[in-house]
């Protein structure tokens, strides 16, 4: 079924207040807008569940009886626990389908040469009563409708008129409701339902539609019933809800006003809440005059009511980008977002074809607040979903990757069902395509962010949102060539300044076929490692990685695809390599002379290398003699597959949470690494060849050790020990 495309309401107000708000029904001249939306069927309408009735006459000729003949009960319990998450959903749907009604309204008006205007939907609710009522002025329905539409689940109303008015007409016409049982979730929340409608159609009478879900329907000609007068002389449709004592809350007109605004500000045809307040008016404060003679006067409350618009925002999305001014966007952010600040960046677009979405992406200029803690708390999403103009969530996961978490605005699909679930989204063919082009969508507005003269603008978006893109670059190995542009750091030769790899790439030396980088607490600590002294005695620039997730982006992207030169006509590969690897070696390759020295050096040293790799064989894996440093008596480098001192520490802080056994994380993964030409190594060997087993020289390996552990950037275990072996040499020294 279909109730959307066939429910259509009119007002009860009482002939004095419609006249005296008259111009609030009123709808101005406006054209037909030409809709995008081709008319799909739901994926579950293969699965329909006809619920022919038979009907039973009763005594009186104008109340019939009808029995469903499927098992109304069991498939009211599918509806309720399968489709629908939370029982506030009623109220969309209905609204969804009183608003469909007023555009077949519409739409036949304007195809028969007689254009309809004011059109409108409004919901209200009485206490006194317990009843909730849902009107519109739109198509109605004739009795046969009313069978065929509400006496039959997943029987889609909407469907069959697109169907009819044939294929031409198909880009000209969107309702919401194509899934057939949007009317049936009005038992969410009520007991009873009560239809009373009328048919546009010459001479239609108004019916009445009630049921309580259990096993049949009633339908009646001209009911007698208060609530069927406003149709006496006007189409539309009145849906009244009797509620269960369970959902009593939606009795409070301004929880109804409040959710009409969440699930359709954006619905085309004017949407009405009752509204009471409290207004104070002068009344004579009885018979006292005061020194003029004049009658004295007070103030008391006074309550009074009337219809509001809820929904007078237009949305936005749905207009011509070149017919949008820029301060227009910006307050729709701000209204979507609920900031205050302007978008760092927007982008505009539609999609038409098999799948037709149009949507609008805001990049924000601060990270939101619910993101500083957990980058990607799910309560910091902000990307609502919108199926035909219709609010559906904005806390889907699945909707958009963790790594885009932080984007802000609006998409609206025309394919996607209106009782979307997160099980749907998973399976849905509609969503990857949506999602893979909002995702090319984002990156693109951010590469605009980058190409901007004024370069403050990007070093913004990085500040805020530059670990999303490494994220990224982990997250979507698909995108992720595309994100490494996007890429900015700190480098020995920009310290003060982000650059990018394609920057760092321009002013690499000729015979330099690799990107350099090394894995540092801060770059401080990065400037100052032993491992960068050669190369930087030697002019090369080494990128500085400072923050945790900077090490497994880079790691999964492994390299770097760009033009050397902007003059190049072909993009060459550059391999991303750790300077603080185990043998890391120059691209320049050294002369003979100083290969022939490091041999000459390490095979005098081989006492020294031997007497420190066995005391010290439970800390380190090799000892080994080099010719990178220049400065520092030793080094701690990694092995192959050996830990950065950054990645070290977020595994120990985890090990306990993980039940990892500490001691994996100690040795067999360091390399120590001497130079040959410091005087402290000088100094032990000559210790070492004239007594090798010294307690003295136990200790300055192991002070040697510390300190090339310290200055690599790694954590010490004992701080107290090294500070009495520091204190100890140093009063041997005085």
């Amino acid at each position: 079924m279909n109730s959307r495309s066939t429910l259509c309401f009119v007002s009860t107000a009482p002939a004095a207040l419609t006249l005296a708000h008259k111009s609030a029904w009123t709808a101005p001249n406006r054209p037909t807008r030409p809709y995008a939306a081709q008319s799909r069927r739901a994926a579950f309408r293969s699965a329909t569940i006809r619920m022919d009735a038979a009907a039973t006459a009763e005594p009186s000729a104008k109340r019939e009886t009808h029995e469903f003949q499927a098992e109304v009960s069991r498939v009211m319990k599918i509806i309720i626990n399968s489709l629908y998450s939370n029982t506030e959903i009623f109220l969309r749907e209905l609204v969804s389908n009183a608003s469909d009604a007023c555009d077949k309204r519409r739409y036949l008006g304007v195809t028969q040469g007689k254009p309809v205007d004011g059109l409108f939907v409004r919901v209200k609710a009485d206490k006194e009563k317990q009843l909730v009522i849902i009107e519109d002025n739109g198509v109605g329905m004739t009795k046969s409708e009313l069978m065929s539409h509400l006496g039959s689940i997943a029987t889609s109303g909407t469907a069959k008129f697109v169907e009819a008015v044939g294929q031409q007409a198909k880009g000209d016409i969107a309702q919401i409701g194509q899934f057939g049982v949007g009317f049936y979730s009005a038992f969410l929340v009520a007991d009873r339902v009560d239809v009373y409608t009328r048919s546009m159609q010459e001479g239609s009478k108004v019916y009445k539609w009630e049921s309580t879900s259990a096993s049949g329907y009633i339908i009646e000609e001209d009911p007698a019933d208060e609530e069927a007068k406003p149709l006496q002389e006007h189409c539309g449709t009145r849906v009244v809800l009797h509620l269960k004592s369970g959902h009593l809350e939606f009795l409070e007109n301004a929880r109804l006003q409040a959710l009409m605004k969440r699930y359709s500000e954006f619905v085309d045809f004017p949407i009405y809440a009752w509204e009471e307040k409290t207004e104070m008016e002068e009344v004579p404060d009885g018979e006292e005059k005061d020194e003029q003679g004049n009658q004295k006067m007070k103030r008391v409350p006074k309550t009074v009511a009337d219809w509001v618009q809820v929904n007078k925002q237009k949305p936005i999305w749905m207009r011509r980008p070149r017919d949008i001014e820029a301060d227009e966007y910006k307050e729709f952010y701000k209204t979507v977002s609920k900031e205050f600040d302007d978008p760092l960046a927007w982008a505009h677009f539609s999609a038409e074809g098999d799948v037709e979405f149009r949507s609008i992406l805001y990049t924000p200029s601060m990270l939101p607040f619910e993101l500083r803690q957990d980058m990607f708390n799910n309560a910091g999403r902000n990307l609502k979903l919108y199926v035909k103009r219709v609010f559906i969530s904005d806390k889907f996961e699945e909707f958009v990757p963790r790594w885009l978490c932080f984007l802000r605005g609006v998409i609206d699909s025309e394919d996607l069902p209106l009782n979307v679930s997160r099980e749907i989204l998973q399976q849905s063919r509609v969503l990857r395509i949506i999602t893979k082009r909002v995702v090319r969508k984002a990156i693109d507005m951010f590469k605009e962010i980058a190409a901007r003269e004024n370069k403050s603008d990007y070093e913004t978006f990085w500040k805020n949102f530059g670990r999303y893109i490494k994220a990224g670059i982990i997250d979507d190995p698909e995108n992720a060539k595309d994100l490494s542009e996007l890429l900015r750091f700190y480098t020995s030769s920009s310290y003060d300044k982000i650059t990018s790899l394609q920057d760092y790439v321009s002013r690499m030396k000729d015979s330099q076929k690799d990107i350099y980088y090394i894995v540092a607490e801060s770059k401080l600590a990065a400037n100052s490692s032993p491992a960068l002294e050669k190369l930087k005695a030697k002019g090369y620039e080494v990128i500085f990685l400072t923050e945790p997730v900077d090490e497994i982006a880079i790691e999964n992207l492994s390299q770097f695809k760009c033009k050397r030169k902007e003059t190049d006509e072909t993009e060459t590969t550059f391999k991303l390599t750790n300077v603080s690897k185990e043998n890391f070696k120059l691209d320049e390759e050294d002369g003979e002379a100083q290969k022939e020295k490091l041999k000459q050096w390490q095979e005098e040293l081989i006492p020294v290398t031997e007497f420190m790799k066995s005391y010290l064989n439970k800390l380190v894996g090799k000892v080994e003699v080099t010719d990178r440093l220049t400065e520092s008596p030793a080094a701690v480098v990694q092995s192959q597959f050996g830990m950065s001192p950054s990645m070290e520490r977020f595994m120990r802080a985890n090990s306990q949470a993980s039940g990892m056994d500490e001691d994996l994380l100690m040795g067999g993964t360091k390399v120590l690494e001497i130079n040959p030409n410091h005087p402290i190594i000088k100094d032990l060997a000559d210790r070492v060849k004239a007594d090798k087993d010294s307690e003295a020289n136990k200790e300055m390996a192991t002070v040697i050790y510390e300190l090339a552990l310290l200055s690599s950037g790694y954590a010490l275990e004992d701080t107290g020990s090294f500070a009495k072996r520091v204190a100890k040499l140093i009063s041997e020294k005085n």
